[in-house]
């Protein structure tokens, strides 16, 4: 990918969601609910604070997120979709 975020941003790609069909009934891609968990794919170095230091990101490429299902614009390159949002808009952490 050659897409490097700005500042406190990240890059995440969604995760598939397992599907589970109940009843046998079958619920067609165009009405399901997109995941709200992704994989960080790239991290900004950073926001800065008042005094001008730079204030590190706690996220790591290769993490496992959970974030808002209207925080994040999505992206489409090379084909792929991805997400990019601030670090404040990450819920938290899957271990």
């Amino acid at each position: 990918m050659k897409l490097r975020p700005l500042r406190d941003r990240v890059v995440v790609k969604r995760l598939e969601e397992q599907e589970i069909i109940k009843g046998g009934i079958i619920i067609p891609d165009t009405a399901k609910e997109k995941p709200d968990q992704g994989e960080v794919m790239a991290v900004g170095p950073g926001r800065k604070d008042d005094a001008g230091k730079l204030i590190p990101m706690e996220l790591e490429v290769g993490d496992k997120v959970l974030f808002g299902k209207y925080s994040a614009t999505e992206v489409k390159i090379e084909g792929d979709e991805f997400l990019i949002m601030r670090e404040d808009d990450i819920l938290g952490v899957l271990a």
